[in-house]
């Protein structure tokens, strides 16, 4: 953590000691966050879908300028948007220009990146990317109370990607 060494060097007045380096790997190496707080850093440690997990999102969900029944009675526009960033849902009738979609979709990824954020075992972006497209897909409280998630935080990763095939459904009928 650049950040937290470059405080402590600061704060030191300029430069560590080897042995000062090793105690703060240590420290940090258990609680980075604590070890920030107590220095008053904010470590933003939040991961984001790359530009190949947008890709992948809207290779899924296509793009829409009219709403459309999504087969599950929701309606949805732009690239799987559901609700607006108003708070409002989609409705039948709504149209939207693509540079709306796109910041919709800019919004809707905000929440959902949120919760796969709140995973507790370590992802690498590829990981990361497609729970988000699965969280966007099927939605923040279908993921958080999933069997995928749990089993992915017991560490259980083969066990979670096997759950990605429960998803494939919409009112019974694969999709």
């Amino acid at each position: 953590m650049k950040v937290i060494f470059d405080h402590l060097r600061k704060i030191s007045g300029g430069s560590l000691t080897q042995k000062q380096v090793d105690a703060a790997d240590q420290l940090i190496a258990t609680a980075p966050d604590t070890v920030a707080d107590m220095l008053g850093i904010a470590i933003d440690n939040a991961m984001q879908v790359s530009a190949a997990g947008i890709t992948l999102i809207c290779s899924f969900e296509g793009l829409r300028l009219n709403a459309y029944d999504d087969g599950g009675g929701v309606w949805t526009i732009g690239y799987g948007t559901t609700i607006y960033p108003n708070g409002i849902k989609v409705k039948r009738g709504d149209a939207c220009t693509r540079e709306q979609a796109k910041a919709y979709m800019a919004s809707d990824l905000k929440s959902f990146e949120a919760t796969v954020n709140k995973v507790k075992v370590p992802l690498n972006q590829n990981q990361y990317d497609a729970l988000v497209s699965l969280t966007y897909n099927i939605g923040v409280n279908a993921f958080a109370n999933s069997t995928l998630l749990k089993k992915l935080n017991a560490s259980d990763y083969k066990g979670a990607a096997a759950q990605f095939d429960v998803w494939n459904k919409v009112k019974g009928k694969v999709v």
